[in-house]
């Protein structure tokens, strides 16, 4: 099985390596603090070592990176250098041209790339695509993809960076192909130019639409997907318990003259296997550095929702800049 290095050792580097190790795969941790490094060596009995050391380490085959997206760039282009697969937490980058650099040295390296787009691992999620592609819900329409909560505020990314490539991924998988018109409205409350507040829409060729709902300073926290066909919807919420994750909706519409008739149908609890998502995902990690396969949050996945990410921040507008009107 491949050896894997972690770099960052930090809230959510402690959920990566705690699986990690469940799997058998983790060696040496490293982080800029050299601290932080060894209460984790401790923590889950593996080596500590400085972060170019783990990066040069030709016993290590993959390299975990879960720093701030700021560093993000300059780790992978020095792990794809050493010739390591690399898993990068989302965002992949902060710009469009940074992951374009890290696709290109993977080329040239001949190495993988995973993107910790954690929800395309969620046994819901699967369940789902599964159920749309078998035409449970018939066409697809509209893609509501809402993610709420009170915390985690950032000084140096925005919602757009930290929360959004989580459901672009999801948006992008159903769609099966990239948005061809852009609407982004965000507002700046807590730290002016990073934007806390956002409201996104997304259009496609062939008339489908989606939507994304996203913020820190909700009082409630809201993780949930809709997605709308032409007869039915299913809706993924995965602030509830397993047995409610998934409810598949078949209400039936008809047009009467001017109106709309609706009949209701009773909901339908969609049956799945409770699994952790991460667990799934660092397995998924560890497979492509044993066979040197892509996974479903590769390179290009991930460099597709840079370029929607890059959009949205071109189109974006931040309500709470005063702007000249003409």
């Amino acid at each position: 099985m491949a050896k894997i290095g972690l770099i960052g050792c930090g809230v959510w580097g402690n959920n990566l390596a705690r699986n990690l190790v469940h799997l058998d795969a983790l060696v040496a941790v490293a982080d800029r603090n050299a601290k932080a490094a060894d209460e984790f060596s401790s923590a889950f009995n593996v080596t500590a070592m400085s972060v170019d050391k783990l990066i040069e380490n030709k016993n290590i085959d993959g390299i975990v990176i879960a720093t701030g997206a700021a560093s993000h760039d300059e780790l992978a282009l020095a792990g794809l250098m050493a010739t390591k697969h690399i898993y990068i937490e989302k965002p992949l980058s902060l710009s469009l041209a940074g992951a374009l650099a890290i696709r290109a040295a993977a080329k040239s390296a001949q190495r993988q790339v995973m993107v910790g787009h954690l929800i395309r691992y969620h046994a819901a999620f699967i369940e789902l695509q599964k159920q749309l592609a078998a035409g449970a819900i018939g066409s697809l329409c509209h893609v509501q993809a809402n993610r709420l909560a009170m915390g985690r505020i950032r000084t140096t990314e925005s919602v757009l960076f930290d929360l959004c490539p989580h459901d672009l991924s999801l948006i992008l998988a159903l769609v099966g192909d990239l948005p061809t018109k852009i609407h982004c409205v965000g507002a700046s409350h807590m730290t002016p130019g990073i934007v806390d507040f956002l409201t996104s829409f997304l259009g496609f060729d062939g008339g489908i639409s989606a939507g994304m709902q996203t913020s820190w300073l909700s009082p409630f926290k809201e993780q949930r997907l809709t997605v709308t066909g032409s007869a039915g919807a299913m809706v993924f919420d995965d602030t509830k318990a397993w047995h409610e994750k998934l409810t598949l909706f078949q209400d039936q519409m008809q047009l009467d003259g001017e109106h709309f008739l609706i009949e209701r149908a009773s909901p339908i609890t969609l049956p799945l296997t409770e699994a952790e998502p991460l667990k799934a995902e660092m397995r998924a990690f560890i497979q492509s550095c044993d066979n040197d396969s892509p996974t479903p949050t590769d390179i290009n996945e991930a460099v597709s929702v840079q370029q929607v990410l890059e959009m949205l921040q071109d189109n974006l507008i931040d309500t709470s800049i005063k702007y000249k009107i003409r």
